[in-house]
């Protein structure tokens, strides 16, 4: 009879033992799909749940006079304002090589960020041998919707060196010709679709003292380096790495001394900065400035500023359309949010958020072509309308030298353009110099 009770009370406590399990189970398997499940496509919450407040640091290249830092902190802002448990830290600044050192100084000695928006080409190559980002696959594997609205060629042009992909794109960034159209008209002179319109064009403006081409040798000559290389070589030659001086590369450089003698560069382009270059131009000073999407938004006049293909130059091998430009950063996750599980939820929702459809038109805006399927916002400028049709007419669009080359070694090129300019050293003794180093 005792053994009848004792083994009927043992069913018992078996009974509610085997109740509590299943009960927990339950609440494990919910609370586990809503941390998989919370969030969307554009990175909004899909169920109810109370949350505990996280605080996110991050950091991006929308500093400065960036035209995209307001964009940046208005999306920041209403991010703060869906979700209010989550603070963010942010520290954006400009994106020059002083803050890329500090970034990958952060990052070596384990100060990185939550997310960053950082390079994703040869100039992240720092801050990717730390091995502190969580790859796009490990985290759509725990959310699929991460980036699903991303176009598969922006995501394969934003992959990393190493070819794996870690980074969400938001634009594609263009390097275009900027000229005062209103100056053209004023002079009766077309604008340079092709290179007898452009000397034209210079000997007019000199003539009538209006600097031809606003340009700082000294300090930022990047963007006419690109473009002669590539007018000069074509994209096939341009993109490949040599290790000796291509002739095809030095023709282009070679051009440096040409528009120099011509008189079409200030006559102060050795020792003026690129931000007075740019007043030159804003202000009428000057006709024509090579530069990026960026520069865009910061133009005072929107309505008589358009953007032109770089005309090829004398035996040039590029066809008509080629241009310079890409993805160049991009949204990271770093593994020590991920590692969190608060703020790994946090941070997903974060760069969802900007790259969303709807942030990425707001980024794109005319300035750089949109890495999603969006359309071009009603209230663009001529200009940003100009730059959207310039960037989409592009034949063949190529990433600059300094993606393929080291740092130093593109260094040495910049620096080499004033004297290459003024003939105080060749085009062919300059890139050997530069090759020579790039293959230490």
């Amino acid at each position: 009879m005792g053994d009848y009770f004792f083994m009927k009370k043992m069913k018992k406590i078996l009974t509610m033992v085997l109740a509590v399990v299943i009960i927990v189970s339950l609440n494990t398997s919910c609370r586990m799909k809503s941390d998989d499940e919370e969030v969307s496509a554009d990175g909004s919450e899909t169920e109810e749940e109370e949350k505990i407040p996280v605080t996110l640091t991050t950091v991006s290249m929308y500093g400065g006079t960036d035209p995209n830092a307001q964009n940046y902190q208005a999306i920041c802002a209403k991010f703060m304002e869906d979700y209010p448990y989550i603070t963010i830290e942010d520290d954006s600044q400009t994106a020059d090589q002083e803050w890329k050192t500090k970034v990958a100084a952060d990052f070596a000695v384990g100060n990185e960020p939550d997310v960053i928006q950082y390079f994703i080409d040869a100039n992240a190559s720092d801050v990717l041998a730390a091995n502190k980002f969580v790859t796009v696959e490990e985290i759509r594997s725990v959310y699929p919707d991460y980036a699903n609205n991303i176009l598969d060629s922006a995501l394969e042009k934003a992959t990393n060196p190493d070819g794996i992909l870690r980074a969400v794109p938001t634009t594609s960034y263009w390097e275009g010709l900027f000229c005062n159209k209103d100056l053209f008209d004023r002079y009766g002179l077309d604008l340079p679709t092709d290179w007898e319109k452009m000397v034209k064009a210079i000997e007019a403006f000199k003539e009538n003292k209006i600097i031809p081409i606003a340009v700082s040798l000294s300090n930022v000559p990047h963007y006419w380096v690109e473009f002669l290389m590539l007018s000069a070589a074509g994209p096939e030659s341009y993109l490949k790495v040599p290790t000796v001086a291509p002739e095809d590369w030095a023709k282009g450089l070679d051009m440096f001394k040409t528009l120099r003698d011509m008189g079409a560069f200030p006559v102060d382009t050795d020792t003026i900065d690129n931000d007075m270059a740019r007043v030159l131009f804003k202000n009428k000073q000057a006709a024509m400035q090579l530069e990026g999407s960026w520069y865009a938004g910061g133009i005072p006049d929107q309505n008589n500023t358009v953007l032109v293909t770089f005309p090829t130059i004398p035996g040039g091998k590029a066809q008509a359309g080629s241009i310079v430009g890409g993805i160049s950063s991009g949204f990271y996750v770093t593994k020590q949010a991920w590692e969190d599980p608060d703020k790994r939820v946090a941070a997903v929702k974060f760069v969802m958020a900007h790259t969303s459809k709807a942030s990425i038109a707001i980024y794109s805006g005319g300035n750089g072509q949109a890495a999603a399927e969006v359309e071009p916002l009603r209230s663009m400028t001529p200009l940003a309308k100009s730059g959207y049709n310039y960037s989409n007419a592009a034949t063949n669009v190529c990433a600059p030298t300094d993606s393929r080359i080291s740092q130093e070694a593109y260094n040495t090129l910049i620096n080499g353009i004033v004297e290459l300019s003024n003939g105080s050293i060749s085009s062919i003794d300059l890139l050997n110099q530069v090759l020579e180093i790039n293959a230490k």
